[in-house]
């Protein structure tokens, strides 16, 4: 077990310095999720006919993970090769600083819990970027989205990957989850807007108007429409259902690739070629999908070797308090990936003990989601942030990371006052 152990902290230490080691991510984390197995193989923690089987299990419930991005991700891709998401930044017209901070925030916070916090973050960055010229003010506007759509995401089943990974485990039900967690994420970006919206004050510069045509924009709308009520049905049929939701969303995703071959039937194969989802499929983010199989596949091993449920013990033992086990989940979540913390998690917490919707699975959705915008490299949003508009580390940390911890701590209490009074 020391060496799977050391294995993992290696290979964790080489994902958290991509940028300096100057490897990809997903090609360590795929590495040490095969490498976590073999040392499994070796050891014989687990006998050799049950290898598979074992095997075989944890698989199963990762690829319902990794299906339901992939097509989550292929859907909000033809949205954007559509250009519907263009309406959007049409329709924000104010040049007040502070509404625009607001406003903005806002969006992306609802946005965020339709699509998810990742896509948003990237959508909401770029509208930032020209809708205002001024740098350290787009900067803080940048680094308030970040927030949003991580609170956002928070309350959602489908708005970030560790919410949808409850989800799909059955931690947590769509319903449950957003009736307990959507004040504190609401609070959890409302108390830095507020304090925030102190110092930014005055009006900005008109940004370049943006001309299209009326077929264009026609277009767009009902490709905005029908992607976004594709994602919005997952949940729903989910529910009724009661598919597991990778299929609500395998459906909406070959529903709508139906309607759009449809739509273009007459044109010829060379008109069709940047709208065609077949092309579409190739532009998705492949490479996170892989990093996402790899980690998952290395915590399965730690739950193998009864690494996690050790953990489990000591923390219990040592703290003895599901809630701030979950604050410090979330703090954690600031300095490393979320989706290895909560992977984690789900292992260490058996459903016979804590049963779906149980208070701490709301727990660790809302702070696993909302503490990672403590630091920029804390959360998928602030390193897609951080990488289109060049934020420094120390920078974030001055001026947003406060706010961050602030509106954190503030859903938390709310979180908790909630409880306490049901």
């Amino acid at each position: 077990m020391e060496l799977l152990i050391a294995v993992f902290v290696i290979g964790y230490l080489f994902i958290a310095l991509e940028h300096n080691v100057k490897i990809d991510k997903a090609a360590t984390a795929i590495t040490l999720g095969a490498v976590s197995w073999v040392i499994i193989s070796l050891s014989g923690i687990l006998p050799q006919e049950k290898l598979g089987d074992s095997l075989a299990h944890h698989l199963s419930e990762i690829s319902a993970i990794l299906f339901f991005l992939i097509g989550a991700m292929t859907i909000v891709e033809i949205i954007d090769s559509y250009e519907g998401f263009r309406i959007i930044t049409d329709k924000i017209k104010t040049r007040n600083k502070t509404t625009l901070l607001w406003l903005v925030s806002g969006v992306t916070f609802f946005l965020s819990a339709v699509l998810d916090n990742l896509t948003t973050t990237i959508l909401m960055v770029s509208i930032a970027r020209k809708l205002v010229q001024e740098d350290n003010e787009r900067k803080t506007l940048v680094g308030m989205i970040v927030i949003a759509a991580n609170a956002g995401g928070a309350f959602s089943p489908i708005g970030d990957v560790t919410t949808t990974m409850l989800w799909v485990g059955g931690q947590v039900s769509s319903l449950e989850l957003i009736k307990h967690c959507f004040l504190p994420s609401i609070i959890c970006l409302v108390v830095p807007l507020i304090i925030l919206s102190f110092s930014m004050k005055g009006t900005l510069a008109e940004p370049t108007p943006n001309t299209t045509d009326e077929s264009a924009v026609k277009s767009d709308v009902r490709i905005l429409i029908l992607g976004i009520t594709g994602l919005i049905l997952v949940p729903v049929l989910k529910t009724v259902f009661h598919l597991p939701p990778f299929m609500g969303m395998i459906l909406s995703l070959g529903t709508i690739w139906i309607i759009t071959e449809w739509m273009h039937r007459k044109k010829t194969d060379e008109e069709k070629t940047n709208l065609a989802v077949a092309r579409i499929l190739k532009t998705i983010d492949t490479p996170s999908v892989l990093f996402f199989l790899g980690i998952l596949l290395a915590v399965a091993a730690l739950s193998e070797a009864g690494i996690l449920a050790g953990l489990a013990k000591s923390l219990d033992k040592t703290i003895g308090n599901n809630a701030i086990v979950a604050i410090i989940i979330g703090l954690a979540s600031a300095v490393v990936d979320n989706v290895p913390l909560v992977a984690a998690t789900m292992r260490m917490y058996s459903l016979v003990d804590f049963p779906i919707d149980h208070f701490m699975w709301q727990m660790i959705a809302f702070c696993a989601g909302t503490g990672g915008s403590v630091l920029i490299i804390g959360s998928a949003a602030g390193v897609a942030a951080m990488g289109i508009e060049k934020i420094p580390f120390g920078w974030y940390f001055k001026k947003i990371g406060t706010l961050a911890l602030v509106g954190y701590f503030a859903g938390v209490a709310v979180l908790l006052l909630q409880h306490n009074i049901s």
